[in-house]
């Protein structure tokens, strides 16, 4: 059976939510021209977004952080997308030395050894990348959903960064079965890997499936402590959003 049998059950406010997504997208795009990107990880929800940039030619940059480490399903969506909407993807990877230096001083499974480790698997395979991506941006558009954990409960509809970009969260509000069923709907191309019980897919070594009753993100980074389940690439100082009006920030220039 597949992810879409299994999960594409939309709310009952969903073509709400696609309507308002979609206008929130074109607003970002506006307030933000050449300056905006969609950081994608290849994962359903990011399908959804480029799925709506594409089909609405909507001027947002696509750009991806290949790691190195990812599983070969994943990679090769790379080339679906450009494929498909005409798009070309811009592919960031660690650099290669800093790469190989930590494999040679650390061994290929560092990130099971220590939290201390496995972030700094993450700094170099991810969080270097992700910085050379949003260099020269004011914006980026990301795929995360409050309902993904509860580290991600209360993901606002936009905030700032710690660099001071706005950073847009346009399916915050979004259910599972919304991003499933605007999937069935539109014929988007997704992971297969998804059908095989994976509802967050990184990279290879740090991913399995989950089983009945586990939170989206259980098979994340499974042998530690739930709070430390994020990479980096979304957690920044607290201080970044505090007092800013959200009127202000879709616009808001780095």
């Amino acid at each position: 059976m597949s992810a879409i049998d299994l999960y594409a059950r939309p709310s009952t406010d969903f073509e709400a939510k696609l309507t308002r997504t979609l206008q929130y997208l074109r607003d970002a795009a506006q307030a933000h021209p050449g300056s905006i990107v969609q950081a994608t990880s290849l994962g359903v929800e990011d399908m959804v977004v480029t799925d709506l940039i594409g089909k609405h030619k909507l001027p947002i940059a696509i750009g991806t952080l290949e790691t190195g480490m990812l599983h070969a399903e994943t990679v090769a969506l790379i080339g679906t997308i450009e494929s498909t909407y005409g798009l070309k993807v811009e592919v960031y990877r660690p650099v290669a030395e800093a790469a190989i230096e930590f494999v040679r001083k650390n061994g290929d499974t560092a990130m099971y050894q220590s939290i201390e480790l496995r972030k700094a698997c993450c700094g170099i395979r991810k969080l270097e990348p992700l910085g050379r991506m949003l260099a020269d941006r004011s914006a980026w558009v990301t795929g995360l959903r409050r309902e993904q954990s509860s580290n991600r409960a209360d993901v606002p509809e936009h905030e700032l960064d710690d660099k001071g970009r706005v950073k847009f969260n346009p399916l915050a509000d979004w259910t599972w079965g919304d991003v499933w069923h605007y999937v069935s709907v539109n014929n988007v191309p997704y992971n297969p890997l998804h059908d095989e019980f994976m509802p967050s897919i990184g990279c290879a070594p740090c991913t399995r499936a989950i089983a009945v009753g586990e939170d989206f993100r259980a098979g994340r980074w499974w042998w530690e402590d739930e709070k430390a389940k994020e990479c980096g690439l979304h957690v920044h100082e607290d201080s970044a959003t505090q007092d800013t009006p959200a009127v202000s920030m879709i616009g808001s220039k780095k």
